[in-house]
């Protein structure tokens, strides 16, 4: 075991997720340290992974606060050939135990000196502001491994997904089969079940609708043979992740995009079958390097595959960063779906470009997440590094995807365009269907406009759950842009633009909740208007509950 612990002076505030070796996809309980036993046979006795090793027990990064207004985040850094931690906690002493991911013997790890354990973390701040601003996690990793990064491109796109994560479309290519056996299922002989999402026309829509407004590439999933049935199999039963269905034309959609100027993100669902994607996976790089795919998205939904390992053991860790080096001898980007949380690695390896390792936006299409979660996220999940929250979603009424799902969407359209800079990533997605952004062009148009990756940010203010305010300035230009996430009690804000550059006049274009917005009752209201501002220009703008604000500040030319 390892004896590290956390001593709190009193019984903190605190937001936090279960303890669990296998999934941080849930939603944010807020109570204090006292509270955490009875809220979790509440809260989480029916939701858990069924791995959660203790009713105290809860994931890092951790955010705390004192009575006395400290604010305090536990987490760790840098995590190499070791498990990952949860901390168990003593509520009678109010002190946490680190509790490492066992393996599928029940051992923590499998060590030879001499070795390097992860950093154990904590930063600590009279003002919230300061724990967004921190870069501890990245310093404490080490510096870039690789001798040129020009090769890893921030990347703003779109994609087959949500579609299909409503329900409205399918992965798989048709229903007859009753199960699939990769090389051994002739598809030819099979009937499509016509909601098949990732077939050559469709994604070609996709294509033109990234190229006509200026985005970098189209994520397409389903596009592979064995969704049929894919989950929880192993061997002969899972994917190969280079035989695409009867539907999808690889080398016809390489050429249609590049002609458009547009890059295809790949998709790897490995089911959680880790043996089955190390075995295919150098095929799999060179097929995308072959086909023009510079990016991947991987996807470990399951339980892992040699049985018992969990997701968060020290195999595991090993495993998503071979993925990452492997990928980098083919000059490729990866975006990890429920890999283990991050720990700055990003630094040491950048083409770790974004990963999800938290409850991200697809929940809300599984009955909805709570208004205030995107309040939380940076002060946990995003202390260790950048996440694939994939926003941008503007019908909050999941059935008018889909009349069999009543799910709804906790937040206003404002409240997502606000994403793009409250929650850092150099990966993002425009996640709502073309025809739904035709609608909205309006509001799409800052989705267009904001930058990915920034020179300068400024965190305005926060108190995590309540509310975010962050300004960016883009890359290589004098633009700024701010984003105001708020939670259930909206929000309101008086922003001093001081951190524009004196002498310069600049439009400001805000993009606002309307009077009466509401995340669950009135989502879809904005407005739009733009002013003229200088260094010092002060907004004043009121977000509504699970609303906020977004606002895009260009300098006007010559002035």
């Amino acid at each position: 075991r390892e004896l590290t612990e956390f001593a709190m002076t009193g019984d903190h505030k605190a937001h936090w997720i279960p303890g669990d070796y296998d999934t941080e996809e849930y939603d944010y309980q807020h109570s204090r340290l006292s509270e955490i036993r009875g809220l979790f046979d509440k809260a989480f006795t029916e939701n858990t992974s069924q791995k959660a090793f203790s009713k105290t027990g809860v994931q890092t990064p951790l955010m705390l606060k004192t009575d006395k207004g400290v604010y305090i985040n536990l987490h760790e850094a840098a995590l190499i050939d070791f498990p990952a931690i949860n901390l168990d906690l003593d509520d009678k002493t109010m002190v946490f135990r680190v509790e490492l991911t066992p393996d599928a013997q029940g051992n923590r790890g499998h060590i030879e000196a001499p070795f390097n354990t992860p950093w154990r973390t904590v930063i600590v701040s009279r003002d919230a502001r300061d724990i967004l601003a921190s870069k501890l996690t990245y310093n404490l990793n080490e510096p870039c491994a690789y001798e040129t990064t020009d090769w890893i491109k921030p990347i703003k796109y779109v994609g087959v997904w949500w579609e299909m994560i409503t329900g409205m479309s399918t992965w798989a290519y048709t229903d007859d089969l009753p199960y699939v056996k990769i090389g051994k299922t002739d598809y030819s002989k099979a009937k499509p079940n016509g909601k098949h999402a990732a077939n050559t026309q469709h994604v070609k829509e996709y294509i033109d609708f990234a190229a006509k407004h200026g985005f970098d590439a189209v994520l397409v999933e389903g596009w592979n043979i064995g969704w049929e049935d894919w989950f929880g199999h192993s061997k002969d039963r899972v994917f190969d992740f280079v035989t695409p269905y009867p539907d999808f034309d690889v080398a016809e959609l390489h050429d249609y995009a590049k002609s458009k100027g547009v890059k295809l993100i790949m998709h790897h669902e490995t089911s959680s079958s880790v043996w089955n994607y190390e075995r295919h996976m150098e095929k799999a790089y060179k097929f995308m390097v072959d086909n023009g795919y510079s990016a991947v998205k991987s996807g470990y939904v399951g339980n892992i595959i040699p049985r018992g390992e969990y997701h968060y053991g020290q195999s595991m860790v090993n495993h998503y960063l071979h993925a990452v080096k492997e990928a980098a001898k083919h000059k490729i980007s990866v975006n990890a779906h429920e890999s283990v949380h991050m720990t700055g690695l990003s630094r040491t390896y950048p083409n770790l470009i974004a990963q999800e390792s938290a409850r991200g936006q697809e929940y809300q299409a599984f009955g909805g997440s709570k208004p205030n979660h995107l309040t939380v996220l940076p002060f946990t999940r995003l202390i260790g590094g950048p996440m694939d929250y994939t926003p941008g979603i503007f019908q909050m009424d999941i059935s008018k995807y889909n009349p069999q799902n009543n799910s709804h969407v906790n937040t206003t359209i404002c409240n997502q365009l606000a994403c793009y800079v409250t929650m850092y990533s150099p990966l993002q997605m425009a996640a709502d269907l073309p025809e739904v952004y035709e609608k909205h062009m309006d509001a799409f148009q800052f989705i267009k406009d904001v930058a990915v990756d920034w020179d300068d940010t400024k965190i305005i203010e926060a108190e995590p759950g309540e509310y975010i305010t962050i300004a960016r300035k883009a890359k290589n230009s004098d633009s700024w842009f701010v984003g105001n996430v708020a939670g259930y009690d909206g929000h309101k804000s008086t922003l001093s633009l001081d951190f524009l550059d004196a002498g310069k006049t600049y439009t400001a274009t805000i993009y606002a909740d309307a009077k009466g917005a509401h995340y669950k009752t009135n989502p879809e209201v904005y407005t739009i208007r733009k002013v003229k501002v200088k260094k010092g220009s002060k907004l004043s703008l009121q977000s509504a509950p699970g609303g906020g604000f977004a606002i895009s500040i260009i300098p006007n030319s010559g002035k």
